[in-house]
């Protein structure tokens, strides 16, 4: 095209893709006014005015309105802006849409009553303050009348997913079955009675304070290493292995106030049923993680982490009790 060319309005119009009637639509409504008009009415447009009616195109394509498209041609507003502003317009559609996509392929998978799609699509259109609001009564609820140390309330209220901006599908139907889960009495009721049975001692205050959360969580870490030692293939005659056993020994000790430490170590050596060892793993795994495990796994595929493996018993007592014999 040369720039001191003059189109006509059908020549505009097949060099943007308009139709003729769209580009006479943006002349009347003051977005692009033809260059030039001829005696007989006609209308001209120039290389600029063509170009800028290719803007107004992909500007409506991407859905900005006339006023935002006039504010931009006219300098008022910059192309910068107007995108910024499209864009959170697209990304909120976006979210409507999988939000949507997760209520839909629910009821594709499940039986699902009118009632329900009501609540599912109200589920995952609430906002973050919301989701946090609906989780905090849930915590409230089971731990009201504890008597524990306020950081383990606080390390409890902490448990909870975090829906990314862009969440997929999984991970917003795994928050509608949380969401329906938290909101369940029955759950309810039997996560607030295991909390008041469990900490009913009148030493829950002690088993509960931040030294005591921090040597948990040191023994979970010792746990861990060891499982990892043995799936490795490190022997249990080692040096590692042992040192790695005698820490496990004296964190059990510790956590379960054992004052016969030889005892719980021939315990250990020489795993029974019903040892002092068995007793305290049975207790870390059928207890807190058994009735909250649907929450913790519902919990891992909102926040996109690794899913609880429940076949994972960890470090056998087997290679435990080998390497606390080891010499």
């Amino acid at each position: 095209m040369k720039e001191t060319e003059l189109y006509s309005i059908g020549d505009a119009a097949r060099r943007t893709g308009l139709t003729v009637s769209a580009i006479r639509f943006y002349a009347d409504a003051g977005v692009i006014a033809p260059t030039e008009q001829t005696d007989a009415g006609h209308r001209l447009y120039d290389v600029d005015a063509i170009a800028r009616l290719e803007l107004v195109r992909t500007m409506r394509d991407l859905g900005a309105g006339l006023t935002d498209i006039r504010a931009l041609l006219a300098e008022e507003l910059s192309l910068r802006e107007l995108a910024s502003a499209h864009l959170d317009l697209v990304e909120r559609q976006l979210r409507d849409l999988r939000a949507r996509r997760a209520v839909l392929r629910t009821i594709v998978n499940q039986p699902t009553t009118t009632d329900r799609v009501k609540l599912m699509h109200s589920l995952v259109s609430l906002s973050d303050d919301e989701r946090n609001q609906l989780l905090d009564l849930f915590w409230n609820e089971v731990t009201d009348g504890l008597a524990v140390h306020p950081a383990f309330v606080e390390q409890l209220h902490a448990m909870r997913p975090h829906l990314p901006e862009e969440p997929g599908t999984e991970q917003l139907q795994a928050w509608i079955e949380l969401a329906d889960l938290v909101q369940d009495k029955a759950f309810r009721d039997a996560v607030r009675e295991f909390f008041h049975s469990s900490f009913a001692s009148p030493r829950a205050m002690e088993m509960t304070s931040p030294e005591r959360l921090a040597r948990i969580e040191e023994h979970r870490l010792i746990e861990i290493e060891a499982a990892d030692a043995e799936r490795a293939g490190l022997s249990p005659d080692s040096a590692q292995a042992k040192e790695i056993a005698e820490r496990m020994l004296a964190s059990i000790a510790g956590l379960a106030d054992v004052q016969d430490v030889a005892g719980l170590r021939r315990s250990m050596t020489d795993p029974e049923p019903g040892s002092a060892a068995e007793r305290y793993a049975e207790h870390a795994v059928s207890g807190f993680g058994g009735l909250l495990g649907s929450y913790l796994a519902l919990m891992a595929t909102i926040n996109g982490t690794p899913q609880p493996d429940p076949n994972d018993t960890g470090v056998s007592e087997q290679w435990i009790a080998a390497a606390l014999r080891a010499r």
